[in-house]
C-alpha cells in the first residue's frame, strides 16, 4: 500500500537509498560506510587469468572416470591381447614360476622352469623333495634358499590339504607358503580367469604412481586404489598391459616417453620428454 502523508503535509521521501552519513550500506555484496560506499569492482573481483588458472587446477582429477577410461583405451591399443609372460602348462607350473619370479626376470625364470618341470613333473614330485635338493636347480633366479622352501612347502600343503590340486580361491591360496596377494592374483587371473584383485608388481607400482592412479607406495594399498577406479572386468588385462608397458617403454630409468601413446596424459615428474606440465608428486 502507498505510504500515507505525514502530518506536516509533506510526503515522506520514498526509497531507502537516502541514508544518514556514517550509516552502513551494502554495496556489491560488501559492507561500507556511506562516505566510502563506492567500491572498485575490478579490485574486488579476481582477474580472469587467475580465475582460469584456479579453476583448471581445481578441475584436474587424475582418477576421474574419464581419464581412467582414456588410459585403459590407449593401453588396449598398445597391448590388445597380452597375457602372462611366464611359461606354464598347468596351474601348479604357473604358481611355481610366479614364486621364482620374485626379484628376478621372467626371461630368467623361463630358462629355469622347463628343466625343473622335466625333472619333477608333478606337484607330488616336488612334495617329496627337501628344499636343499631344489636349490641348485633354481639358484640363478636369486634368493634360491627361501624360494626352495616356499616351492616345496607349497607342494606339500597342496598335496596334504587340497588333494594335489592348486586351490581356486584367494583365501586358500594365501595359506600356501611363499604365496602373497601378488602371486595369488597371477594364478587366479591368468589360469582360473577369476578377477579377485589387481596384480601389483614392480612395473604396476611404478607406472600407477607415474600416472597418478595412486599416491601410495605399499603394494596392498596400491591394489586397493586400483580396484576402486578400474572396472572389475579390466583387472586381469590391466595388470598384464601395465607389466608389458613397463617392459617395453616405461622403464624405471630413462623411459621412452617420446614413443609412448600415453605421453600427453602423463604428468610424471621423471619423464624424459614431455609436452605437458610435470607434477612433482607423480613419480615412481
Amino acid at each position: 500500500m502507498p505510504r500515507r502523508p505525514g502530518k506536516t503535509g509533506r510526503q515522506e521521501r520514498a526509497g531507502s537509498n537516502q541514508q544518514k552519513p556514517g550509516k552502513i550500506a551494502q554495496v556489491n555484496g560488501r559492507r561500507s560506510t556511506r562516505k566510502n560506499s563506492f567500491i572498485n569492482e575490478s579490485a574486488a573481483r579476481p582477474t580472469r587469468a587467475k580465475k582460469t588458472a584456479a579453476s583448471v587446477a581445481k578441475a584436474y582429477n587424475p582418477t576421474a572416470p574419464e581419464r581412467v577410461a582414456e588410459i585403459l583405451k590407449r593401453l588396449d591399443q598398445l597391448y590388445p591381447d597380452v597375457t602372462c609372460a611366464l611359461t606354464h602348462k598347468t596351474a601348479w607350473e604357473l604358481l611355481v614360476a610366479t614364486i621364482l619370479s620374485a626379484q628376478s626376470t621372467d626371461v630368467r625364470v623361463n630358462m629355469v622352469t622347463p628343466e625343473i618341470f622335466t625333472k619333477y613333473p608333478t606337484v607330488q614330485d616336488f612334495a617329496k623333495l627337501e628344499p636343499q635338493q631344489l636349490e641348485p636347480d633354481i639358484r640363478s633366479t636369486g634368493f634360491f634358499r627361501n624360494k626352495s622352501k616356499s616351492v616345496v612347502g607349497a607342494a606339500r600343503r597342496i598335496v596334504s590339504d587340497f588333494g594335489g590340486k592348486v586351490p581356486e580361491s584367494m583365501d586358500e591360496l594365501l595359506t600356501l607358503p611363499g604365496v602373497a596377494r601378488k602371486t595369488a592374483n597371477v594364478v587366479l587371473g591368468t589360469w582360473f580367469r577369476k578377477a579377485e584383485g589387481v596384480v601389483v608388481d614392480t612395473h604396476v607400482l611404478r607406472i600407477s604412481r607415474r600416472l597418478e592412479l595412486t599416491k601410495n607406495d605399499d603394494p596392498k594399498k596400491i591394489e586397493e586404489d586400483l580396484m576402486r577406479i578400474i572396472p572389475r572386468e579390466k583387472w586381469i588385462l590391466f595388470s598384464h598391459q601395465v607389466i608389458w608397458h613397463g617392459r617395453k617403454l616405461c622403464f624405471a630409468r630413462s623411459p621412452k616417453c617420446a614413443d609412448c601413446l600415453l605421453e600427453n596424459i602423463c604428468h610424471a615428474e621423471d619423464k624424459t620428454w614431455s609436452t605437458v606440465d610435470r607434477h612433482p608428486a607423480a613419480k615412481a
